[in-house]
């Protein structure tokens, strides 16, 4: 991996291949090796950036700020762009978290970008109800530690087929959330629980579009996406079979061949 410094934090970061980049931006509470199968599978057509975020993964800071804000992690992600691929477009491409973020650079940075890859996110805010729970959790993993939101997570993440059938796609999920600094976590949590409902900027979207969600995604539901991908102008939707709200470690065949066949769309 490689590192650049940015802002007060050193930035972690897979770069591998040619060609017009393609930024992969993972969820929460994971890192860039979610992307692993992309990585291996994109790069020998594509150049892939695969960052851990600031807090995630490579990407630890000390102290841990109280909150991570979406646009914070935009900014880093900006500035890391600008670092490694200069004035170049990129496609983006966030999961989840990831996808929150990617609002928020496609607000601030649309200059930047290529094209748009969400994948098992949603573009409204979290209503009472759910800033409460982010707050619950932000709060129950500084007393009690990463590994009891693994626990906790794992079902919402992957699919029952998955957990039957995958156990090392299982193991690594745990392995990634265990690894993760209880306040890294808290203080995503709260910035996620602060993020603005973006529903009234999809129709500005400009820019090829392409949305990927799970067919038993819990969390960022097909119906849920579809209603994101009919209110962008020029944006499709495709089910990955069999998975959950990780598509990419769950369903790496059809994922990868979604995103290859976008990818040489735009080409």
């Amino acid at each position: 991996m490689k590192s650049v410094r940015i802002r007060d934090t050193d930035l972690f970061y897979e770069d591998r291949g040619e060609g017009t980049p393609l930024l992969l931006v993972h969820g929460f509470p994971l890192n860039h090796r979610q992307w692993t199968d992309q990585l291996e599978s994109l790069s020998p057509l594509h150049r892939v950036l695969a960052p851990d975020l600031r807090g995630f993964g490579r990407s630890v800071e000390q102290p841990v700020p109280a909150v991570l804000t979406m646009d914070a992690l935009a900014e880093d992600l900006a500035l890391l762009v600008r670092h490694v691929v200069g004035d170049e477009p990129i496609v983006f491409c966030g999961l989840s978290m990831g996808g929150y973020i990617g609002w928020q650079f496609c607000s601030h940075h649309s200059a930047r970008l290529k094209a748009l890859i969400l994948c098992d996110t949603r573009a409204d805010a979290d209503g009472p109800e759910g800033v409460a729970r982010r707050h619950e959790m932000a709060d129950r993993v500084l007393r009690e530690g990463s590994s009891t939101i693994a626990d906790a997570m794992i079902p919402a993440l992957l699919s029952a087929d998955t957990r039957a059938r995958q156990p090392a796609v299982t193991d690594a999920v745990r392995r990634m959330i265990i690894g993760t600094d209880p306040h890294t976590i808290a203080a995503a949590q709260r910035g996620m629980a602060q993020r603005p409902d973006m529903r009234h900027e999809l129709s500005r979207v400009e820019l090829p579009t392409l949305l990927l969600v799970g067919e038993h995604d819990p969390l960022s539901t097909p119906d849920t996406m579809a209603e994101i991908a009919a209110a962008i102008p020029d944006a499709r939707l495709v089910k990955v079979r069999g998975a959950g709200h990780l598509p990419p470690m769950e369903n790496p065949a059809d994922t990868n061949d979604a995103l290859r066949s976008f990818l040489d769309c735009l080409d």
